[in-house]
């Protein structure tokens, strides 16, 4: 699917964190020669190659990270140092 001088340039989408779209039709290129392509007026490429479905993105990249990476940084919690330690009771 060689892109004539005629074809308007392919737009590609770049997300911080997630695929790269790709206004198709689309054939891609792999690391070991062979091709794939989609007909789809859009496809999402997969860039933190966790996809089964390489290079297609099947929205791994979601899954991957691990709770705490996902939620907030909050400061309401002082550090283990800093909390009082609990009441012996009288001795």
């Amino acid at each position: 699917m060689p892109n004539d001088s005629a074809d308007a340039p392919r737009r590609i989408t770049v997300q911080r964190r997630g695929p790269w779209l790709v206004d198709g039709p689309v054939e891609v290129e792999l690391e070991d020669g062979t091709t794939v392509s989609s007909d789809r007026f859009r496809v999402a490429l997969c860039t933190c190659r966790r996809s089964r479905r390489y290079p297609w993105c099947d929205t791994s990249h979601r899954r991957s990270a691990p709770p705490a990476a996902r939620r907030p940084a909050t400061d309401t919690e002082p550090p283990s140092e800093a909390r009082p330690a609990p009441d012996a009771g009288p001795a």
